[in-house]
């Protein structure tokens, strides 16, 4: 006998504990809310999945009641429910193979007598986004699925048992090195112990591996990354992001066929920039920001290079020369990308699937968000020496969200092809050696630009107006002298008015409508990548300057 329902108001159904016969009682994300003590489920002799999840219920577990849960569980899911300790309720579940009680407010350290629960059968544990403090063990033999993140775990890193498929710890306060035992895991395929405060060196094993996913980011990690990764890798996210790592980046990547994910930002990484790279069939996010590269770009070297590439963040390295036309005009994926759902970029794995990670800074502001939209398409060149003129073609990569090539020493005009960015939210093209006129098109299209910055430039002449543009402000437009016309306090003279006003006449003549482009991100702000948008300062600009010198 089975029970499923959604109960959308009001206390929990007392009624339920008569139900002598039931097996399955699954009552997740209902508004249920009542203070229920826990040791009333053990009238249900049957009972065999209960799944109380995702309420407002208060579960209180009495530790001196001799009433245990009935011995034939096999799955119970209690996760924010309330629970401020380990119900002593569960130390009769001899049979259990699943258990979650994340997303509850259990404090200090995890109790010995829970390691008799499901001591030779438990297959899944789920106790992270709690307060604990202390693991030192994990003795279930059988335990393939373990997710400890988000807790206030101190010490060094545990060892999981030799069955582990699934091991994330991250989010945690650890210390120490990650030992070489946990190469052993030969089962292991997601691995994620990001956000602590784990130094050493990445075992070397580690790159020799069955993993799908590595990911180490946010630690203090030193050395160089592992060198070795072999022809049969299945690896699909990497993720080493703020550490210091140093060295090349191995060249035996090459072999991770299957690789989506790189992200080395924040290290000190060296060399030329990877090209190789480009022949990786999967790859569809490059981040190399915040490193030691150097030198020019250079051309591709095979015929569809970098083709599924979403997201690409060379920002804060030393790279030289011309923006790579030749890169741009094959960015497949970065053109007439749609979508009629939300979804998000996830490693495809034997168990549970993985969100990759990515840390941002997009608007002036910095994040780290669990989930990247695959909708997200963003190209960061910021903070290089790079030259020249922006491409034309860049027109094409229709399904940009972000482009930021601000403090380099790019020249020539801004190309009206940018107006066909229509689906661009943010826009950076500050600090470089930019001329001329903005161009109309970009206020006509971008209807879903939300950050502008033209700033430091040598751009002139009257800043087109549209209910978009409208909204930005001087900071946008700031240290380029012969701009004039609203936001800024620069008037425009009777010889550049009438220009705009002729191309904006022309372009009413050639039928332009505005273009709502309804893509979106969900919940407002889900960019998951480093688009690096930098600000310059607040000083005000006053009186009328007329000549500039310097750079």
């Amino acid at each position: 006998m089975s029970l499923m329902g959604q109960y959308h108001l009001g206390s929990f159904p007392r009624s339920i504990f008569q139900q002598v016969n039931l097996t399955n009682l699954l009552l997740s994300s209902n508004n249920l809310s009542d203070a229920l003590q826990f040791d009333h489920f053990s009238k249900l002799k049957k009972l065999q999945v209960l799944d109380l999840s995702h309420n407002s219920l208060s579960l209180v577990s009495i530790s001196n009641n001799n009433d245990t849960l009935p011995n034939t569980l096999f799955e119970l899911y209690l996760s924010s429910c309330g629970i401020s300790e380990f119900p002593y309720s569960l130390r009769s579940l001899e049979n259990l193979v699943y258990l979650d009680l994340s997303n509850n407010q259990i404090e200090g350290s995890v109790p010995k007598w829970l390691w008799n629960v499901g001591k030779d059968s438990l297959f899944s544990l789920d106790i992270s986004h709690n307060s604990l403090t202390q693991i030192d063990h994990i003795p279930w033999k059988n335990l393939a699925i373990i997710n400890l993140r988000s807790n206030r775990l101190q010490g060094h890193l545990p060892i999981p048992p030799p069955k582990t498929m699934f091991f994330s710890i991250s989010n945690n306060t650890l210390d120490g090195e990650i030992s070489h035992l946990i190469c052993n895991l030969s089962l292991l395929e997601v691995l994620d112990l990001s956000n602590n405060n784990l130094s050493g060196n990445i075992p070397p094993c580690l790159g020799n591996s069955s993993l799908s996913v590595l990911d180490l980011h946010k630690n203090k990690l030193h050395g160089i990354i592992p060198s070795h990764f072999p022809k049969e890798s299945i690896l699909q996210v990497l993720n080493l992001n703020e550490n210091q790592l140093e060295g090349c980046l191995p060249k035996s990547l090459l072999n991770c066929k299957e690789l989506e994910f790189l992200d080395i930002g924040n290290n000190k990484i060296n060399g030329s920039f990877p090209w190789w790279l480009e022949s990786l069939p999967n790859l569809q996010v490059l981040i190399l920001r915040s490193n030691r590269f150097q030198g020019p770009i250079g051309n591709p070297k095979v015929r569809h290079p970098f083709h599924n590439l979403r997201i690409m963040d060379l920002s804060g390295n030393e790279f030289t020369g011309h923006l790579p036309q030749k890169y741009f005009k094959n960015f497949v994926g970065m053109m007439n990308a749609t979508s009629d759902y939300l979804s998000y970029m996830e490693a495809t794995t034997g168990v549970l699937p993985y969100y990759e990670i990515s840390s941002l800074i997009i608007k002036g502001y910095y994040a780290e968000l669990e989930k990247i939209q695959t909708m997200l398409i963003v190209i960061d060149f910021s903070r290089n020496n790079f030259i020249g003129e922006i491409p034309e073609l860049l027109g094409k990569l229709n399904s940009l969200k972000g482009l930021n090539f601000s403090h380099n020493k790019i020249s020539g005009s801004i190309p009206p092809s940018l107006g066909n960015l229509t689906n661009l939210e943010g826009l950076d093209l500050s600090s470089n050696e930019l001329m001329g006129k903005i161009p109309w098109q970009l206020a006509a299209n971008l209807n879903q630009l939300q950050f502008l910055n033209l700033s430091a430039n040598q751009l002139v002449g009257l800043i087109p107006r549209s209910r978009q543009f409208d909204t930005f402000t001087n900071d946008s437009y700031k240290e380029n002298f012969g701009l004039c016309g609203f936001p800024i306090s620069e008037s425009c003279n009777e010889d550049t008015t009438p220009q705009f006003q002729q191309e904006d006449n022309e372009e009413h003549v050639n039928g332009f409508d505005w273009k709502i482009v309804l893509i979106g991100f969900g919940s407002g702000m889900v960019i998951g990548i480093s688009v690096g948008y930098m600000f310059l300062s607040d000083k005000i600009i006053d009186g009328l300057v007329k000549t500039v010198k310097g750079e």
